[in-house]
């Protein structure tokens, strides 16, 4: 009884805290622009172009050389921060906001170890993480365990967030497929970076939420075994933006009036069922399965508001081998109580890899 007490204690305060966040006038609702017009029909065009190709297509990865600076360093440890250009095709650069051009990333390492003989994570950022504060102190306790912690930050975020953009409040569904789709391309430059040119033995790539979907795309889509780990993700952003608590944080009277001045005149359930359709893009259980799916683990909350459990469990049936374990909480509980849990998912994964042959 008080475990059943304690599940809807954890759910409820995920509904309030969606409602303090996205049902208060503090801040616009997300799309408050709308659609997005030609750039949407663009995205919308590439992806279903590339969808029927993924499982068959050697989509590899640009290779990019960041321009580091030193931050901080230790007798054991190091922090940098690395510059570079988006490595996007001309096409997306094209519909990106001019300040999401330039990627930036933060790189915590072990200074006593040589990289053939440890390991690093790219870590993405789930909705509304500007900063690189928050994935840093999930990743510098492995420091101990020779796990390296490399942060992105997103497109329409910190520093690349566009002038007019209030928070994560994205003015158009366009731009959620296009964070998405950028994201991927410099997370999977980023470990080709850290395979090639820095050498680690091995990498994995994870998030959180919205970033754990990215990080499921990613470890899809890489030409090379990495460890994946999605922790308190939905399968797609359907879930998120149509089923959970999103969908009140939503300006859907502002997309059936876009729509409309686009189309013909647009029910509420027809601009519901047009974001269920673009949305369905994002659906990584029409991805491909990772070279390596055991080193693929699902962390997931029992009560979560925003993440049903289907979610989860219908990219792991989609990913024979890969590993769901579940924290008790909620999305916002879980997000803040439960980092040793993401810290040894990410520990046991990588055991999971094999060691890169050393070139030295």
């Amino acid at each position: 009884m008080v475990t059943v007490n304690l599940g809807i204690l954890h759910y409820v305060l995920d509904h309030i805290y969606g409602a303090l966040v996205h049902r208060t006038k503090i801040s616009p609702p997300f799309f408050s622009r709308g659609w997005g017009g030609n750039k949407l029909d663009l995205l919308e065009s590439m992806i279903n172009e590339l969808l029927p190709d993924l499982a068959v297509k050697n989509w590899s990865p640009n290779l990019v050389q960041p321009t580091w600076r030193t931050i901080w360093e230790t007798k054991t440890a190091c922090l940098r921060e690395g510059v570079f250009r988006t490595p996007c095709d001309e096409q997306l650069i094209g519909a990106l906001p001019p300040e999401s051009y330039t990627a930036r990333v933060a790189f915590l390492t072990p200074k006593l170890v040589p990289p053939h003989q440890m390991a690093c994570v790219v870590h993405l950022a789930g909705t509304g993480d500007h900063t690189f504060e928050r994935r840093l102190r999930l990743g510098s306790p492995l420091l101990k365990e020779n796990i390296a912690t490399m942060v992105l930050e997103s497109p329409f975020y910190g520093a690349r967030r566009p002038l007019l953009q209030h928070g994560a409040k994205l003015l158009c569904v366009s731009d959620l497929l296009l964070l998405g789709r950028v994201t991927i391309e410099e997370a999977r430059s980023l470990l080709h970076w850290l395979d090639m040119e820095a050498g680690f033995g091995k990498t994995g790539i994870c998030g959180l939420s919205m970033g754990g979907v990215h990080a499921a795309m990613v470890g899809s889509l890489h030409p090379t075994p990495v460890a994946t780990f999605p922790f308190l993700s939905p399968h797609s952003a359907v879930v998120a933006f149509c089923e959970g608590i999103l969908k009140h944080a939503t300006a859907w009277e502002v997309l059936r009036e876009d729509g409309t001045a686009q189309r013909t005149a647009m029910t509420h359930e027809e601009v519901r069922e047009r974001m269920r359709t673009v949305l369905s893009l994002t659906d990584v259980t029409r991805f491909p399965i990772p070279k390596n799916p055991k080193a693929v683990i699902f962390v997931a909350a029992t009560d979560d508001g925003y993440i049903p459990k289907h979610s989860v469990l219908e990219l792991q049936k989609a990913w024979p081998g890969s590993e769901v374990r579940w924290v008790t909480g909620g999305h916002v509980s879980s997000f803040l109580l439960h980092n040793d849990a993401f810290r040894k998912a990410i520990v046991d994964g990588l055991d999971r890899l094999q060691w890169k042959e050393s070139s030295l």
